[in-house]
């Protein structure tokens, strides 16, 4: 039988890695050796910077934001918690690109966020569409925002406290000065039906 060299085999492997390397710096796009070795910490580096480049564009919009709340006089935590108790659901990425394209825009969410953190606003109502331009592209986007509403004793009764959060339905029972300290939602939600 004849003898079978893997001369082919071997010169196609790395051939593969140079392949892979070629730009990298001296030996390491020249010589297999440093090549393959570059080559896994390069795998390695891009499969972190993956995820990190969320977390860094993250932090982006979180600064942007940021900034422009401070220019309508409010601090960047007390607005996302505003928009929260709102119920408004803009995601961070949406809110720093209104912030840079439509200043206007954002005073008015700055202006929701307010009324959400005095509790003034309870009921979702449609924002008329606003214009953001990204990357040279304009798309309108609808944001929703809440309208105050006053509750009749009727419909605080008829609440359902099964769709509501522990935190709220803890802040109606300190409302109703009930002390449900160390209670599981279930227990909150029967001493509230009382």
């Amino acid at each position: 039988m004849a003898r079978v060299k893997n001369g082919a085999v071997t010169k196609a492997r790395h051939k593969k890695v140079l392949k892979q390397a070629k730009g990298y710096f001296g030996s390491k796009h020249r010589l297999y050796k440093t090549a393959k070795e570059q080559l896994m910490h390069s795998g390695q580096y891009a499969f972190r910077d993956r995820k990190q480049k969320k977390r860094d564009f993250r932090k982006l919009w979180i600064t942007r934001i940021n900034a422009a709340c401070r220019q309508n006089d409010i601090s960047y935590s007390r607005f996302i918690e505003g928009l929260t108790k709102a119920g408004v659901e803009v995601n961070r990425k949406m809110l720093s690109e209104i912030a840079i394209n439509d200043p206007k825009m954002f005073s008015e969410f700055v202006k929701v966020a307010k009324d959400g953190k005095a509790g003034k606003i309870t009921k979702a109502v449609e924002i008329a569409g606003c214009e953001v331009t990204i990357n040279g592209k304009k798309e309108a986007k609808k944001t929703e925002q809440k309208v105050a509403k006053k509750e009749t004793s009727s419909e605080k009764e008829a609440t359902d406290y099964t769709k509501l959060t522990v935190a709220e339905l803890k802040e109606i029972a300190a409302k109703k000065k009930i002390n449900v300290t160390g209670l599981k939602k279930a227990e909150i939600i029967a001493a509230l039906e009382k």
